[in-house]
């Protein structure tokens, strides 16, 4: 009798195990932001020498910042044949009437800059397309010009204008580094996707509870500013600043080009750096007139 005792199954290896998929790390940040907070040190020490120093030197800072921020936006827009020189114009005049006349004085040097681009855009070089061209023109006077005039109008207010200035600055600089830094971490849910698909609700969120609290806490060493008029002006800042960069890149998206510039390397041009601050330093002057004066 043929008793078979083993199984030949049993000689048989086992099959490999399948391999675990890869552990995702956790998002993290920290080294990312800190290099952003390393490459803008430089600007802000900048940035607060010349409001301290103020008067002409301000204003003529604005004007070399105007410059470099127009010739960035017209190499990004120069399918559409912008007329350069009237922007020149129009932005040094802007800034110049608001340091040495007033707001009264700016509308009309931006009144009169309507004629300027008529005067250009009739040249035989220009007329083929001059509504886009104008339009265009008109988009980067009023982009990067005015919010430039608010600076120089904050930075021109008596007693407090530069610390007011400082505040606006330090507050901007903090929500759009915190918002970066919470997003980065905690993110998950996208505000707009097909704008800037980095932006969520929790770098939102982050950057402006910390930036508003970073404004308020500059008022802590100012006596002049109240608790509640900083912790108005510092939500009010920190609420613009995403704003003004999701503005940027719906021009960036709709341009195709990833950055402005080159000035800041892999970080960009200036007017990344300036997005957020070219709408919080509109909304900081008019709640300074509005609250501290």
């Amino acid at each position: 009798m043929n008793v078979e005792l083993f199984d030949e199954e049993m000689f048989e290896p086992d099959p490999p195990p399948e391999p675990r998929p890869p552990r995702q790390p956790r998002r993290r940040g920290g080294g990312e932001t800190t290099k952003r907070i390393l490459v803008a040190l430089p600007w802000i020490a900048f940035a607060i020498a010349i409001t301290v120093v103020g008067g002409i030197v301000f204003a003529l800072a604005m004007v070399a910042i105007g410059v470099v921020c127009l010739r960035e936006y017209f190499a990004m827009t120069h399918e559409s044949r912008p007329l350069a020189i009237p922007a020149f114009i129009a932005v040094a005049a802007m800034i110049a009437a608001a340091h040495f006349g007033s707001a009264y004085n700016v509308l009309m040097i931006f009144a009169a800059s309507f004629p300027l681009l008529f005067a250009f855009a009739v040249n035989a070089k220009h007329r083929e397309g001059a509504t886009i061209s104008i339009a265009v023109t008109l988009l980067g006077i009023v982009w990067i010009g005015i919010p430039l005039v608010h600076a120089v109008l904050l930075r021109d207010l008596p007693n407090h204008g530069a610390a007011l200035l400082v505040d606006v600055l330090v507050g901007t600089f903090v929500t759009d580094t915190a918002a970066y830094a919470t997003g980065r971490m905690f993110g998950s849910r996208r505000i707009a996707p097909t704008i800037s698909p980095n932006k969520t609700i929790e770098g939102l969120i982050g950057g402006f509870v910390i930036g508003t609290m970073a404004f308020w806490f500059a008022g802590l060493y100012q006596n002049w500013l109240s608790g509640i008029d900083a912790l108005i002006i510092g939500a009010a800042v920190a609420a613009a600043a995403p704003v003004g960069d999701l503005f940027e890149s719906l021009i960036k998206r709709d341009l195709g080009t990833k950055d402005t510039g080159t000035l800041f390397g892999p970080h960009g041009g200036i007017l990344d750096r300036l997005d957020a601050v070219l709408f919080t330093i509109v909304v900081g002057y008019y709640l300074s007139v509005a609250l501290v004066y």
